[in-house]
């Protein structure tokens, strides 16, 4: 989720969507549902556990002064332990290097869209009193927990407030980490869970929809009516609930789209694509824009032109229900991801345009170098971090006019080769 994730992703930027989703399944097999028992921590050198516990004891007043009791804290870090395996995934998280509609075949495979349709089943009830009480559709709360943790199969084993104190102490996002420390120390201190049953992915994220702790302390609740918001619990009843009252909160529409595909006219202007370009479905009409199921598209509100793949591939009228999923993980694909899930878990069908299969996607390193060479020209991209936005979009949107290509804002190595 936007707040609940540890780094914000972007399409053409997928490691951190990869790092943070949780540890779910990669390759959209049928997963089987596994105990959540703690993973032994491995053992470390001396030293390094030494400096470890010295880290700890001098964030004791910290935590003391935030309102942790001494009961809890000493309940929480109890034999507590370094646990090299946070640092060892924090360190190697490799370039994402899937385009969008390989990661789509993943995201939404068939085993998941059939999964998805029995979990439906199996929790009906459930899924359809938190609907209810809500109004978020049971397929976008369906979608989340099966793009999170494969509907609850992979929802982490890792003991969490020794991997967060292990973060923090490492202090590459030490800051980061401590506020999240103390937020799960605030979740076992409301008895909402024992230090042991603690668990979740080796960043913080926790249960079956993977909150980590400050957006559990914001958003989660008690679903169940027993006095705690248990997402952890085989039961996901909780977890459910909190994620959509998390999207309720985000500005979620019950009945409203999180787009529409659709076509595009010939000589349609591609500078008018993107999310800080908003018209009404009927402006939208006027620019010859058709639903691709065809007719035109119902008056959800303001909305944007997204081409998640450039101009080769599916074109999508998005509305505020995209910017209340993208509030949960800001990576767009992720967003897409949950959106056609939740579409192919309610029966509707695939997208209609085809994906493309020409120009190569950017790695970190060659997106900085798109961002500075855009800059060195005269087309503000911004601050060349690898991110490409909004803004890096419109700068290279207007390098392509300029060269005469289509001005879809896309950025490929083949274009990257030519400003070389």
């Amino acid at each position: 989720m936007r707040f609940s994730k540890v780094f914000v992703a972007s399409l053409f930027g997928l490691a951190a969507l990869s790092a943070c989703a949780g540890p779910s399944d990669t390759t959209g097999a049928p997963m089987t549902r596994v105990a959540n028992t703690p993973e032994a921590i491995p053992p470390v050198d001396a030293a390094t556990q030494a400096r470890f516990e010295a880290w700890v004891s001098a964030f004791r007043p910290r935590a003391l002064a935030s309102g942790i009791s001494e009961n809890t804290w000493a309940r929480a870090t109890k034999g507590i332990r370094y646990n090299p395996r946070v640092i060892e995934s924090d360190r190697n998280q490799a370039e994402f290097q899937k385009k969008i509609w390989q990661y789509l075949e993943t995201a939404v495979s068939d085993t998941r869209i059939r999964e998805g349709r029995a979990a439906l089943s199996q929790h009906a009830a459930t899924l359809n009193a938190i609907e209810k009480r809500y109004g978020v559709e049971k397929e976008v709360v369906a979608a989340i927990w099966g793009m999170e943790t494969n509907y609850g199969a992979r929802r982490g084993n890792v003991l969490i407030v020794p991997a967060l104190a292990t973060l923090a102490h490492d202090g590459r996002r030490g800051e980061f980490f401590a506020k999240q420390l103390i937020a799960a120390l605030k979740i076992i201190q409301a008895g909402d869970i024992d230090p042991a049953r603690m668990t979740g992915s080796w960043a913080g994220a926790m249960g079956h929809t993977q909150f980590i702790p400050t957006s559990y302390l914001a958003y989660a609740v008690d679903f169940t009516g027993d006095g705690k918001r248990d997402i952890w619990s085989d039961n996901p009843a909780d977890a459910l609930a909190s994620t959509a009252a998390y999207l309720a909160r985000s500005g979620w529409s019950k009945g409203q789209p999180w787009a529409v595909e659709v076509t595009l006219p010939a000589g349609f202007n591609y500078g008018l694509t993107g999310k800080k370009v908003r018209k009404s479905p009927a402006d939208w009409a006027s620019l010859g824009v058709r639903a691709a199921a065809g007719g035109k598209v119902p008056n959800y509100g303001g909305a944007s032109i997204l081409l998640p793949a450039g101009k080769g591939g599916p074109a999508l009228m998005i509305f505020d229900n995209f910017r209340a999923i993208s509030r949960y993980n800001n990576a767009d694909a992720y967003v897409i991801g949950v959106g056609h899930l939740s579409d192919r878990i309610g029966g509707k069908g695939a997208f209609r345009a085809d994906w493309p299969n020409a120009g190569t996607p950017l790695n970190e390193a060659q997106r900085i170098e798109l961002q500075t060479r855009l800059n060195a020209m005269g087309f503000e991209a911004g601050k060349p971090d690898g991110v490409i936005g909004s803004g890096t979009m419109s700068a290279l949107a207007k390098w392509q006019r300029a060269r005469g290509l289509p001005a879809d804002g896309w950025p490929t190595l083949e274009q990257l080769q030519m400003m070389r």
